[in-house]
């Protein structure tokens, strides 16, 4: 009656949690959205293109200007060469970009090399296209590939390899060494990389984002997605951005046009100023984020909790059995919204096989109040986690 693929999957874990902390009424620290409301200048753009602008179809591979305008954006903060007209569409959203990215690329029978953790999109809808997915682990502290990992993932039928840089729910940014090692084994066997890179502007402590796109051998074969949502704390908008070489895009635009065929006109327009005109909000978000981390790290770090380094995101993650926690992350989650009214992800949630089950990942992006009322039930959950555990061993 289904397709079974769909079907068998289960309610994706940020709406079970956010569902839950509404049941419970507790602070939501899982899913990802910021409290601010994001630039007011690009807002009252949206608004003032609603009322005095072009509501009927736009283009369906995006208005001149949006398209003009990122191609200008990459070229000032990213060094790169991207002509508007044929290797730029424009997506109702970045989840909508791999999407296409995977439907457009993928015949039956492909192989898929994805690292985990990864994004809970991906898998699905590369085998929904009639791919296999091919999984690398990624493992804490450090989240990185080796060339081991590589060689084994790799093979003769593999057509797709899917970066997603910088990295959630590991809050890293692929070093220039790892990016070398996989531009390396894509330009070997001939694979097309998928870089979801929607976090692009958004790292911190002076880490540098680089495109594997800007690589050697390169060029030709990445498709790059990037996200205004994630660009300008608008993570509602779902206006993303597919860049790949023309023959590329001839086939990412064809898929772009049977599934959400455009995005609101208002929008467009509303990020094609903000991207000529938010030098200033560059400079400053990441800055203002990396405060917000640091405020919750260092409460975390007071009460006992062992953090693991966040280099970009909206995210950072606390390692349980360091933090003096002996329950799995999907248990001590449960535990922590249920019974001290604070929601986390699990980071087992974004692997499909071997999952790390130690780690619980928390979203800094709220406000001083919301962060520091976070910290106070964290420790209330851990003593819950702790004295649970004490009884059972009696």
């Amino acid at each position: 009656m289904a397709n079974p693929i769909y079907a068998k999957l289960p309610t994706t874990i940020f709406s079970v949690m956010s569902g839950l902390a509404r049941e419970h009424g507790a602070i939501n620290l899982g899913q990802g959205f910021p409290d601010e409301p994001g630039p007011e200048a690009i807002r009252r753009h949206a608004a003032e293109a609603v009322l005095n602008g072009d509501n009927q179809y736009p283009p369906t591979f995006g208005t001149a200007d949006l398209r003009q305008a990122v191609a200008r954006h990459y070229a000032r903060r990213q060094g790169l060469d991207l002509d508007w007209q044929t290797e730029i569409t424009v997506t109702s959203g970045a989840t909508e970009a791999l999407a296409c990215a995977f439907f457009g690329l993928i015949e039956p029978g492909d192989e898929v090399v994805m690292f985990q953790p990864l994004y809970d999109s991906y898998a699905p809808v590369v085998r929904r296209a009639g791919g296999v997915p091919v999984f690398v682990k990624l493992s804490p502290p450090i989240w990185r590939f080796d060339r081991a990992g590589l060689e084994a993932a790799f093979s003769e039928r593999t057509k797709l390899v899917v970066l997603n840089n910088p990295l959630n729910p590991a809050a890293t940014v692929c070093p220039d060494e790892d990016l070398a090692l996989l531009a390396e084994f894509c330009v070997r066997f001939d694979a097309i990389a998928v870089c979801d890179e929607v976090w692009e502007e958004v790292v911190f402590n002076r880490v540098r984002h680089r495109p594997l796109m800007a690589l050697s051998g390169m060029r030709e074969r990445c498709v790059k997605i990037g996200s205004a949502g994630k660009m300008f704390a608008l993570t509602g908008w779902k206006v993303g951005f597919l860049c790949a070489a023309p023959a590329l895009t001839e086939v990412l635009a064809k898929a772009h046009q049977f599934m959400t065929f455009t995005t609101p006109p208002n929008l467009q327009a509303a990020v094609a100023w903000g991207l000529e005109n938010s030098d200033d909000w560059f400079a400053a978000m990441p800055g203002g984020l990396a405060r917000s981390r640091d405020r919750l790290a260092d409460g975390l770090r007071r009460e006992g909790f062992a953090v693991l380094e966040s280099q970009g995101t909206y995210f950072l993650n606390i390692d349980l059995p360091g933090s003096g926690v002996d329950e799995g992350d999907a248990a001590f989650c449960l535990r922590a919204v249920k019974e001290a009214g604070i929601a986390a992800i699990p980071v087992s949630a974004f692997y499909e096989v071997s999952p790390v089950t130690s780690i619980a990942r928390l979203c800094f992006a709220k406000r001083d109040a919301t962060l520091d009322a976070g910290i106070e039930r964290l420790a209330k959950a851990r003593d819950l986690s702790r004295r649970a555990h004490n009884r059972a061993g009696r």
